[in-house]
């Protein structure tokens, strides 16, 4: 019966290490994601302050650098929103280990009642 509990347990902590490795990875997604989504907001901004330096200018530049920090503006929200859409959808740190655990209990607590009856 110990062997068996420390083989579960085993089991347990192998699955946690793969969660936390899991967790790690959504992790870096999400940083690599906002950087980028920083980064794009950042050239939206100095396109904007060059469209109001241009907007005295006479030509059609302003379309094409309003277009453009549009486009930033536009991608660097679509970024932020899935980051944020990603983060609220994520699992609980260690659900399944967790799970599988109180299965255990749950199972060992049946035997030790078999085993009393």
């Amino acid at each position: 019966m110990g062997a068996t509990l420390v083989a579960m347990l085993h089991t347990r902590l192998e699955l946690a290490v793969v969660e936390i490795e899991e967790e790690s990875q959504r992790f870096l997604r999400y940083l690599i994601l906002s950087l980028l989504a920083l980064f794009l907001f950042g050239i939206a901004s100095v396109l904007v302050a060059l469209f109001v330096i241009v907007l005295f200018w006479d030509s059609y530049r302003l379309a094409a650098v309003a277009g453009m920090a549009l486009v930033f503006i536009a991608a660097g929200a679509i970024l932020a929103v899935k980051v944020r859409a990603e983060m609220r959808a994520k699992p609980p740190l260690l659900a399944d280990t967790i799970g599988e655990l109180r299965q255990d209990i749950a199972c060992i607590r049946g035997l030790g009642g078999n085993h009393d009856t």
